[in-house]
């Protein structure tokens, strides 16, 4: 039975080496937020395993004044697995930020003086206890390899990727998570596999293999049954990982489709997502690809996204003001959130995108009623200078996303005439090719069929041919 759900599964063995760390420091090198109002307790709360540690190395990496704060965080949750190495690199970051707090005055620095000492007892200790549990589950694997008892080596499997993962290595994490496909006794098996294989596959940012896997879980019979509670926490947690897939692949308006139809009873995914994250990505994605009719219907009246909201009021606020034209308010709180989105692991090197898409789209959408704007007026309501107003507008221009010409000297903004006659036209000889074309294709078919004319279409094994009678009344083929 396992031959079944492992046929067509793309392999995942050729693992990629994580996120490709001189791309992101390129992307984020120059962001530094100074923020204050974060509450790291509560933030990493939300999270557990590697999501937290990375998380929180991201806040201490763009964030000067949390930094200490989350490296130390982060140095205390470490010790709780078996990660060594990551510990130590941790402290190292955490000793090299207390060296440029102690360059301070005094005042600034004298909280952050006191630097743990590296703990070499519990690397040593733990680093025991890793290669002890590691022969233990090998030597069970084995065990259940020689007895050929499918579920026993799929648990040994799954507990030695467990393993892995916890130490950090999530190249053999994977490995052993795909493995258990062959053994994979049902599709609720097949599932669990999947969702192990994307939970890494986020870790390393191998955004291609989360597709394919989250594809592969949505076929399974498992999930086509009469709907129940676990089904649909299954369901949210591929929705938002695919959601989260789509958006480090700049596919805005998918990830905010994704991230809509996650189900708020259900979010249970601490080693990946939060539901604050879901709102603030579904949020942002949506102002930036959706149009009116779509923002009204997928979010405001959304029942089930107004829960995510509610953890969210601000992003509430955003998009109740933008639906009702008020963009000066909306994009001066956008601003203000700035900072904050920009100490998310996943959002940070898309907001710099979304913010002018979605400046873009206020745009269009206050001009779109009018033959004509004032310049002035209008750089009044977005909260800018004439002169800036006018960049945009020229981009936007050249983007044939607004059609509309400058006045510069008068400062006005007008809409481009369009020929109602000659559109017209136009249209009217569009349609009379496709009529034309469709015409002549009939025709040729008549004199075919008139002609009792056959076609040898060659069989896929390229052995013999057979004719394809165009008859009417004899569509079948028949053979030489």
């Amino acid at each position: 039975m396992s031959s079944g759900y492992s046929s067509g599964m793309p392999e995942p063995m050729q693992v990629d080496n994580g996120p490709d760390e001189s791309e992101s420091a390129n992307s984020s090198r120059a962001v530094v937020v100074e923020i204050s109002s974060l509450d790291l307790e509560a933030y990493a709360a939300n999270y557990k395993g590697l999501a937290r540690l990375y998380r929180l190395i991201h806040v201490a990496d763009h964030c000067q004044s949390l930094r200490v704060e989350a490296l130390r965080m982060a140095l205390t949750y470490v010790m709780t697995t078996f990660n060594t190495n990551l510990y130590q690199q941790i402290h190292k970051k955490l000793q090299d930020a207390i060296n440029t707090q102690t360059r301070l005055p005094d005042a600034v620095s004298g909280a952050v003086h006191s630097m743990p000492a590296l703990d070499t007892q519990w690397i040593e200790i733990t680093s025991k206890k890793m290669a002890l549990r590691l022969e233990k589950l090998d030597t069970d694997l084995k065990n259940y390899k020689s007895n050929s008892i499918k579920e026993s080596i799929r648990r040994g499997h799954d507990d030695l990727g467990d393993h892995y993962l916890e130490c950090g290595d999530l190249s053999n994490a994977l490995k052993c998570y795909s493995r258990a496909r062959d053994y994979c006794t049902s599709s609720k098996h097949l599932v669990n596999m999947c969702l192990n294989v994307i939970k890494v596959s986020v870790y390393l940012q191998n955004w291609s293999h989360v597709i394919s896997y989250v594809s592969k879980a949505e076929s399974t019979p498992y999930l086509l049954e009469p709907a129940k509670d676990q089904n649909q926490q299954v369901i949210t947690k591929l929705r938002v990982a695919s959601g989260l897939a789509d958006l480090a692949c700049m596919r805005y308006k998918n990830a905010a489709k994704q991230f809509l139809s996650a189900h708020f009873d259900s979010v249970d995914f601490p080693e990946l997502i939060s539901a604050n994250n879901i709102a603030t990505y579904g949020s942002l994605c949506a102002l930036a690809t959706f149009d009116r009719q779509e923002l009204q219907r997928l979010v405001i009246s959304s029942s089930s996204f107004k829960l995510f909201l509610e953890l969210e009021p601000q992003l509430r606020d955003i998009i109740h003001q933008f639906y009702a034209s008020k963009y000066a308010s909306c994009l001066k709180l956008l601003s203000d959130l700035k900072d904050g989105f920009l100490l998310d692991l996943y959002l940070a090197p898309h907001i710099s995108s979304l913010y002018t898409q979605i400046r873009s789209r206020a745009l269009c959408q206050y001009f779109g009623p009018y033959r004509s704007a004032d310049l002035s007026k209008m750089a009044v309501a977005f909260n800018t200078t004439v002169l800036q107003l006018e960049d945009e507008l020229m981009q936007l221009i050249l983007d044939n996303k607004i059609s509309a010409r400058i006045d510069s000297h008068n400062k006005v903004l007008y809409a481009k005439d369009t020929d109602q006659r000659s559109s017209t036209f136009e249209k009217a000889l569009e349609m009379a090719q496709e009529r034309l074309k469709r015409t002549k294709s009939l025709i040729l078919r008549a004199a075919i069929v008139r002609s009792h004319i056959q076609v040898q279409i060659p069989l896929r094994d390229g052995s013999q041919c057979s004719e394809m009678s165009l008859v009417p009344g004899n569509a079948a083929s028949a053979r030489n």
